[in-house]
């Protein structure tokens, strides 16, 4: 078995093209957990395959928590006969394996996700910014909020205000965590794809605008949920990183 996880499409293309097809055994299983271009994962799916071997893009959510607990979350893309292979695989690191669809499902799967993730992370933290200046203390707010028609993840698990979630990076000065500059590339992606597809996606372009001012000032490796200090003009309270 080959598991890889690169920083984009040119690298896994590379690698696989360079130095793993054709060297790895032809009954290696191999795995790119990167996430990359859909386009880029089929490519390389077809190489694989034309060589004879079984290959998945199963890209991962959870973060480096879920990394350290072994309770990730793979979307995979891969022949339906593969998945109970690919599925075995990742059982030591995974919370749940999710076969998407056939190749380049998956990274379709990560970037719609992260997409998501990303704007309603940016909801989450406009809503406490507005609370607070309207005289509601954000954690009675998160109270309210969690139990209501506003509970979302980034609420309930990522809540970008210290206290209320013990485990989300907002406790520990922003730091660990999913870095803003990962939430760009993944939405810089997610504009590429929908620019290809034809796709309508105005929030997700608000939202890579919005990460990109925030990484361009400085804050790119921070956690994403730092995005409140910046809406509550309280950009000053965080060093440069």
């Amino acid at each position: 078995m080959v598991i890889t996880m690169l920083p984009a499409g040119p690298h896994v293309l590379k690698v696989y093209s360079e130095q793993i097809i054709g060297a790895a055994p032809s009954s290696a299983l191999l795995l790119d957990c990167s996430t990359i271009d859909v386009e880029t994962a089929r490519k390389v799916a077809g190489l694989a395959k034309a060589a004879g071997y079984a290959f998945a893009d199963a890209p991962v959510s959870g973060g480096t928590a879920a990394a350290d607990a072994g309770t990730l979350a793979f979307m995979v893309g891969c022949d339906e006969g593969d998945f109970a292979r690919v599925e075995a695989a990742l059982a030591p690191m995974s919370r749940i394996t999710i076969r998407a669809g056939d190749h380049g499902a998956g990274q379709a799967a990560k970037i719609c996700n992260n997409m998501l993730l990303g704007i309603s992370m940016l909801g989450t933290c406009e809503a406490i910014a507005l609370a607070e200046k309207l005289g509601l203390d954000p954690e009675r707010f998160f109270e309210i909020a969690s139990k209501s028609s506003g509970q979302c993840w980034s609420v309930s698990s990522y809540y970008p205000w210290p206290g209320p979630v013990p485990t989300a990076p907002s406790n520990r000065d922003y730091q660990g965590g999913f870095a803003t500059a990962m939430m760009l590339k993944d939405l810089k992606l997610a504009q590429d794809a929908a620019a290809k597809s034809g796709a309508s996606t105005p929030l997700g372009a608000q939202a890579e605008a919005m990460y990109a001012l925030f990484d361009g000032l400085g804050h790119g490796g921070r956690d994403f949920s730092a995005m409140l200090q910046m809406l509550r003009g309280q950009l000053s309270t965080l060093e440069t990183k």
